[in-house]
Formats: C-alpha cells, sequence, structure tokens
C-alpha cells in the first residue's frame, strides 16, 4: 500500500511541475510579443513577475514531495519516538501540533522570500518585518487555541467513534460553515481595520444597487489593505446577518465611483446567483470525499511505515495525503469557479455599465501587473478566474482590435477618449 501511495503522489508532483514548466515557457515566450492591456515595458514586467512566482511555486512543490517521501518513511516514525505519542486524544494533539510545526519551518523560507523579496521587488508587498511578527504571533496564537480546540474534538472522534470519518466530516464542514458567517465580522478585523464607507453619493449609489437585488447586508467597509500590499481587490463575504461588502483601499484610490459600482455589481452577481451556497457545496463534496478515502486507509500502511495507528498519526496522514486529493477536483472546482464569474461579469455589467467593468478590469490588470496570458493547461487547472482577455471578449471588447489605440504609457487614454 505504501508503494502505491508513493507512485501516486508522484505522479501528482510530476504532473504539477509538468504544468508549471508549461505555464513558465510559455509565458517566456508571450512576453516579448506585442503587449495587450498594458505598455510593452509593463507587459514585460508582468511576465517576469509570472515566471518568477511559479518559478518558486516550482521549488515548493519539490520541497513538498521531499517532505511527503521524509514522513512516510522516517518522519512519523521520528516525531513518534521524539513526543511518545500514546493513543490518547492528548497526545494526538500534540503530535498534530508537532507535524505541523514541521511543514512551517519548512515552508516559511518559501514565504519570507515570497513576502521580502519577490513582491517588494515588483512593488507589491508592504509588509515591514515588525506587521510580519505581529500577523505571524496572532495566527499562531489563534490556531493554538481554535485549531487545538478542533484537533481535540476530531481526535476524541477517532478514538471513540467506529465510523469516525463520518463524524469527522460533519464536524469540519460544520466548522467551515461557521467560519464563514463569523470570518467579516470576527476575524479579519483581528488583521485588518474595516471602516464604513463614509456618507455620499458614492454609497448611497452601493445601499440603491444591493437594495435592488435584495441584499440586506452588515454594511460596506473599506479594508486598510494598503499597509501590507498594493494589488487592488474587493469582495463579497459573510452569511446571514454577517454579510458585507469589502473594498480594498487600493481599489478606492484608482478606479473611478462608476468602475467601483460595476466591480461591486460584480460581486452582488455572486451573491445574486448563490454561488457562496456552490462554493460551500463543492467543498462539502471534496471534504465528504477526502474523509470518505483517507479516513479508510488500511493498518497495513502503519504498519510498513513501522508506526502504531493512533489518532494522530491518522489524521497527520489525512492532511499529508489531502492535496493530492484535492489536485484531482481542482479541474472540476475551476471550471466551475469560471463559469460563475462569467455570470457574475454579465450581471454586473447590467447593474454597473459594461464600458465601466471593462475599465476597470483593465485597470486591475495592470496595476496588479498580472500578466494577461496564459498556458491552457495551466489555466485549465488553476484559473478560478478566466483568462482576462476571455472575460473582456465575452463583454464585447477586442483587445487586439483596439490595442493599437492605446498609448505607450497604458491603457487610461483609450478610456478617457470613450
Amino acid at each position: 500500500m505504501l508503494e502505491i501511495i508513493m507512485v501516486l503522489f508522484t505522479i501528482y508532483t510530476l504532473l504539477k511541475i509538468y504544468i508549471s514548466v508549461m505555464q513558465i515557457g510559455y509565458v517566456s515566450e508571450e512576453k516579448n510579443k506585442e503587449a495587450v492591456l498594458m505598455s510593452q515595458d509593463k507587459y514585460a514586467v508582468a511576465g517576469m513577475y509570472a515566471i518568477q512566482k511559479e518559478r518558486l511555486s516550482l521549488l515548493s512543490t519539490l520541497a513538498d514531495y521531499v517532505m511527503f517521501v521524509w514522513w512516510v518513511t522516517v518522519g512519523f516514525a521520528w516525531l513518534t519516538s521524539v513526543l511518545s505519542t500514546d493513543s490518547s486524544v492528548l497526545n494526538a494533539v500534540i503530535f498534530l501540533f508537532g507535524f505541523i510545526a514541521v511543514g512551517f519551518v519548512v515552508g516559511l523560507p518559501f514565504e519570507l522570500y515570497q513576502t521580502f523579496k519577490l513582491d517588494k521587488e515588483y512593488g507589491f508587498s508592504k509588509t515591514t518585518p515588525k506587521l510580519y511578527l505581529i500577523d505571524q504571533v496572532k495566527s499562531m496564537g489563534m490556531f493554538l487555541v481554535f485549531g487545538g480546540a478542533i484537533f481535540y474534538a476530531l481526535a476524541w472522534i477517532v478514538i471513540n467513534i467506529q465510523s469516525w470519518w463520518l463524524w469527522g466530516f460533519a464536524l469540519l464542514f460544520g466548522l467551515a460553515v461557521l467560519i464563514n458567517v463569523i470570518y467579516p465580522t470576527i476575524i479579519a478585523p483581528i488583521f485588518n481595520k474595516f471602516t464604513p464607507l463614509e456618507e455620499g453619493e458614492l454609497r448611497t449609489d452601493i445601499e440603491n444597487m444591493m437594495h435592488g437585488v435584495g441584499l440586506q447586508s452588515d454594511g460596506v467597509f473599506v479594508l486598510d489593505a494598503s499597509k501590507r500590499d498594493s494589488r487592488l481587490n474587493a469582495y463579497f463575504g459573510g452569511l446571514g446577518k454577517s454579510k458585507r461588502v469589502v473594498l480594498f483601499d487600493t481599489l478606492m484610490e484608482k478606479l473611478s465611483n462608476k468602475e467601483l459600482l460595476a466591480v461591486l455589481g460584480h460581486e452582488l452577481g455572486h451573491f445574486s446567483h448563490g454561488d457562496i451556497w456552490k462554493n460551500i457545496g463543492m467543498m462539502g463534496a471534496l471534504l465528504f470525499s477526502s474523509f470518505f478515502i483517507l479516513g479508510n486507509l488500511p493498518s497495513s500502511l502503519f504498519i510498513e511505515m513501522g508506526i502504531e495507528k493512533t489518532a494522530g498519526v491518522e489524521i497527520a496522514m489525512m492532511m499529508l495525503l489531502l492535496p493530492l486529493l484535492s489536485f484531482l477536483f481542482t479541474p472540476i472546482l475551476s471550471a466551475v469557479s469560471r463559469h460563475n464569474e462569467y455570470a457574475a461579469d454579465e450581471f454586473g455589467s447590467e447593474l454597473g455599465g459594461k464600458e465601466n467593468l471593462v475599465s476597470a478590469l483593465m485597470k486591475l490588470v495592470e496595476e496588479n501587473k498580472a500578466f494577461p496570458k496564459s498556458h491552457g493547461l495551466y489555466a485549465f487547472f488553476y484559473y478560478t478566474h478566466p483568462p482576462v482577455l476571455e472575460r473582456l471578449k465575452e463583454l464585447g471588447y477586442d483587445a487586439n482590435a483596439v490595442n493599437e489605440r492605446i498609448a505607450k504609457e497604458g491603457i487610461f487614454t483609450f478610456f478617457d477618449k470613450n
């Protein structure tokens, strides 16, 4: 059984590497061709950022594979001996914290390089070492409290209930729904400041738009994203009375009111189409499949690894193999997400104006240095949003036909004239 799992994980890793290599090669060629949606210089910069980010992802994939092999050959046995793990619930929690800690240490160099080297170099990250450390302390504190409670409950279920995978699924799925409810009002404010959008024409227009689609929300808030990152974004989150619209302050600075309304219209499209519930349903299906398959691993597997089949080891093994199983679902989840994005674009263009949504999308591409092209295989697996050129095409914008009219310094001349 161990050999089969190692072969499957090796195939999964090689496929991920192949997709990354294809993407790097494709962008390397395309970035030197005629630019679309941005000036030639910015087009090349966006291409280089995409390449360097994918190279880092490639190294991370290789590190994950090395860690997987280490865990199933000697890692679990080593951690078991170090922590003197037995069959009790408390020891299972300690074992899982040890498992997570090792993974955190291995992944930390990649995160630090992304945040303080790559994103700094391309003008995205504004995070200081102090702010990064504060965020890490907050995250660790929350994980110790809430993660520890979840591990404890899950370990108790594994030890005391025969069909533990079913009840474990019910526990985590219920918690996932709960997190969707409390995230906007309880969790997110721990890391960012949310300020109600000030009174004025924009707020009135937003409230009228939300009222028009039947959305009763907790309000419209501006998030101080600029203290960490310069990227533009907005989102609609929460369930029940916790629903709220969140606009990044970086987005407020770069987009006109009409463009903001078009972006909001897109987000309201997700609300109107029930996409949050669709996402929860898909997450539930993935979670159920994962618990059903990974929660019934044979005892012979653990014997082959030279360890006892304790609650902590079983849960850690599930966590180790979850990326493999999730990868099989990725194309399906991505395809459904892309379909939802097209529908939300159509909804947003009707509410806020097609030309305003096109203008907003093009500004997002330029400001976020998002390379507008991708290898088909990479987009098939990983793109939860359609390629921006395809989104613009669906909205009636032909990038190739209009590109000649765009000034060398950017896209804004075109929109000033229209």
